[in-house]
C-alpha cells in the first residue's frame, strides 16, 4: 500500500504507539517474558529455550497472544481458548510488575509531548493490554496526557482481541475519537505498527528513538518499507515536523 501522504496542517490528533514509542519498554518486556515464553514453548515441544533477543527478533510488535497463537502453529499445536488465556494472564501480570519497576519518566519524551499535547489530542493506541499500557503510563509521568477514554488496546479493547500489523486496533480508535486519516497520524517504531496503522489508512511517522544505534539504519528503512511517510529519531523532531 501507498502511504498516505501527510498535511500537518490538518492534524488534530496523534494516534501513539506505546511499547518502543512512548518508552523504552520493548526489551525489558521481553526480559520479563522471557521465562513465561519458554515454559510455554517447552508445553510445544521445543528442544531449547530462546533468549529475550531472540523472542524479540520472532515476535516484535505482537502481543502475547498473537506471538503464542504464532509460535503454537509452527509446532502444529491449535491453543484451547482457555489455555491461551491462562498464558496471557500469566504473562501479562509478570511483565506489568517489571515495568512498573524498570520504567521511569523521561524529559526527552514527556517534554515535547506536553507541548504536542497544547495542539493535538493524544491517544495511545498499543497492542498490549490495558493494565500493561496503564501501569506503563502511571510510572513515566505520562498517565495524565492521555485520558483513559483515549487508550486503545488491541488486547482489551475490541471485542475479539487480535495485535498489530492487524489494522482493527487503529480503525476501532479511529472511530472512537471521530478521527479520520484526513486529520489523524500514527506515531509507530515496529514494523508490524506500521503496518496496522498504515493499513488503517492513517499516515504514519516512524520514531526509532529507543531504537539501539547500531539497529536504526535498518530499522529507518523497513518502516518506510511499511509505509511511514517520515522517520524521525526523537519526540522533538516529531513536534518540528508537525509544526511546532
Amino acid at each position: 500500500m501507498s502511504p498516505r501522504p501527510l498535511n500537518a496542517s490538518r492534524v488534530t490528533t496523534l494516534l501513539c504507539d506505546a511499547d518502543g514509542t512512548l518508552f523504552p519498554s520493548e526489551e525489558p518486556a521481553y526480559a520479563a517474558s522471557a521465562d513465561v515464553t519458554n515454559r510455554f514453548l517447552a508445553e510445544l515441544g521445543a528442544e531449547r529455550p530462546y533468549s529475550p533477543t531472540e523472542l524479540q527478533a520472532m515476535t516484535n510488535g505482537k502481543n502475547f497472544r498473537a506471538a503464542a497463537q504464532e509460535l503454537a502453529r509452527g509446532y502444529g499445536r491449535e491453543l484451547a481458548a482457555g489455555d491461551l488465556d491462562a498464558w496471557v494472564v500469566q504473562e501479562k501480570d509478570v511483565v506489568t510488575a517489571h515495568l512498573r519497576e524498570v520504567l521511569h519518566p523521561d524529559p526527552d519524551v514527556r517534554d515535547p509531548l506536553v507541548a504536542l499535547a497544547g495542539r493535538f489530542t493524544l491517544a495511545a493506541v498499543t497492542s498490549s493490554a490495558a493494565t500493561r499500557l496503564d501501569a506503563c503510563l502511571e510510572v513515566t509521568d505520562l498517565a495524565k496526557l492521555f485520558d483513559p477514554e483515549r487508550r486503545f488496546s488491541a488486547e482489551d479493547s475490541l471485542e475479539v482481541p487480535t495485535s498489530k500489523p492487524d489494522p482493527a486496533v487503529y480503525a476501532f480508535a479511529g472511530t472512537a475519537l471521530g478521527v479520520t486519516p484526513d486529520d489523524a497520524v500514527a506515531i509507530e517504531d515496529s514494523i508490524n505498527g506500521a503496518l496496522s496503522a498504515v493499513a488503517a489508512g492513517f499516515p504514519t511517522i516512524g520514531t526509532v528513538q529507543f531504537v539501539a544505534e547500531a539497529d536504526r539504519a535498518a530499522r529507518t528503512a523497513a518502516l518506510r518499507e511499511a509505509g511511514a511517510v517520515a522517520v524521525v529519531a526523537s519526540w522533538t523532531e516529531i513536534a518540528d515536523l508537525l509544526g511546532g
